[in-house]
């Protein structure tokens, strides 16, 4: 019989968890849902399972539906594990006019991987996303909360590729300077 290691947050993310749910008022901790899942994908391996779901609910004092619900309609959440960086590629209208498609297929190309899919070393995963709202400065593409814009040629995207391959992960969500400024 295979054990299986119960999935906890460490201490520092139940001190943010704890911080978001106080923002709210009694029997409201729902509304914390969003930064918590947050959380929960940066702890464990840039990805949110259904294990990670669970524990969301029972911190919030929610059924695990609630949490699938909002896991599952956002496309920042991933629902299966990922590359060491996932390649957020804008495919709305302004972006496609300006070459979208065709970075999208150069990279299916180099990365010799589908939309969706992880390359075999672990590096990559490319997921095309609605609106990044860059739109004067595409085709562009996110990694993490980082935006990659004007990547118009082939060389820029190689150029992009090489700086990734090269790129430790940064900090997690939860505790960028981004959502410093939200506690």
């Amino acid at each position: 019989m295979t054990e299986t290691k119960e999935l906890k947050f460490s201490e520092a993310a139940m001190a943010d968890i704890q911080r978001y749910i106080s923002h709210y008022p009694e029997g409201r901790q729902k509304s914390a849902i969003l930064p918590i899942l947050h959380i929960a994908q940066a702890e464990f391996g840039g990805w949110v399972s259904p294990e990670a779901m669970d524990l969301v609910a029972g911190i919030l004092n929610i059924q695990p539906i609630e949490v699938y619900e909002v896991a599952t309609f956002y496309t920042m959440f991933n629902l299966k594990p990922v590359g060491k960086h996932v390649l957020e590629v804008c495919r709305t209208g302004p972006c496609c006019l300006r070459g979208a498609d065709q970075m999208i297929d150069m990279l299916k190309q180099k990365l010799n991987i589908e939309e969706g899919e992880t390359t075999a070393d672990g590096m990559f995963t490319l997921k095309p996303v609605e609106c990044l709202a860059s739109c004067g400065t595409g085709p562009m593409l996110q990694v993490r909360e980082k935006f990659y814009e004007n990547i118009d040629s082939e060389e820029r995207l190689d150029q992009f590729l090489e700086t990734m391959r090269n790129t430790e992960v940064e900090t997690p969500f939860h505790q960028t300077e981004l959502t410093k400024n939200l506690h």
